[in-house]
């Protein structure tokens, strides 16, 4: 058997190809899975659960239908998406996970997390990232009409759109004193995540003991997953052109 992880997939409904092949992707990949992995960001924004966006709906139909199979459905918060809920939870049979989360994937402890959290160097980000997951932040939002929250987000996109313009590549990758100190902390030798849309596998030396580092990649383009079985850990590119239609 085989455990998939995904991540970054921005699901919108102005990119429609993205959404095509994530259901192509659950009706036939994740039928055979052992376990799916959603390591943050399925969603480009998710302004709260009840928001009734019918593409959304569409995409939670498809979720709950994998999960009703018996295959299980992990969901891990990402910078996107960080306000899915326990609605979200029941409607799709996802499991939400926290951030980090270790596993043990056939007999390998592994550290799992979305990736954002490990970007120090942006110190600005870092300092938005505390206080929109603070419960209270949370609640205070999803107080408002979901109309002044789809203009908070706009605005919010925009301004990211902004920083991320105007501040270097570098800042925006992981930290790798961050890096070394997270597998210290969790005592594991593999860690997997997303969020820099960086898809690659790296060597960590930490003081002489090899660690691994798997990041995945984004859906904007072509698929991006990594396939777990008991020979390890793959990292795969699924080239839309390739697709079968739904």
């Amino acid at each position: 058997m085989t455990t998939l992880f995904i991540s970054d997939l921005h699901l919108d409904a102005g990119q429609p190809e993205i959404g095509e092949q994530f259901l192509r992707f659950l009706g036939r990949d994740a039928r055979e899975a052992e376990a799916l992995y959603i390591l943050g960001d399925l969603f480009d924004a998710w302004l709260g659960d009840d928001d009734p966006n019918p593409y959304y709906g569409t995409m939670k139909s498809a979720l709950r239908k994998l999960s009703d199979t018996g295959v299980p459905v992990y969901f891990m918060r990402g910078n996107r998406d960080f306000m899915v809920g326990d609605i979200f939870a029941a409607e799709t049979g996802c499991k939400i996970l926290h951030d980090p989360t270790i596993v043990d994937l056939y007999g390998v402890r592994v550290v799992l997390c979305h990736g954002d959290a490990l970007c120090t160097d942006d110190v600005q980000y870092q300092q938005i990232r505390a206080m929109t997951r603070n419960p209270d932040w949370q609640t205070m939002i999803l107080a408002k009409s979901l109309e002044e929250r789809i203009a908070f987000a706009l605005q919010a996109r925009e301004a990211s759109k902004a920083r991320g313009q105007a501040i270097s590549d570098e800042i925006m990758d992981v930290n790798q004193d961050a890096v070394r100190a997270a597998f210290r902390e969790h005592k594991v030798d593999t860690m997997l995540h997303g969020h820099t849309h960086r898809p690659a596998v790296h060597e960590v030396d930490l003081s002489g003991r090899k660690s691994t580092r798997i990041v995945l990649g984004d859906w904007y383009t072509q698929g991006s997953v990594v396939r777990w079985d008991a020979d390890g850990p793959r990292l795969e590119t699924m080239h839309r052109s390739q697709a079968t239609p739904i």
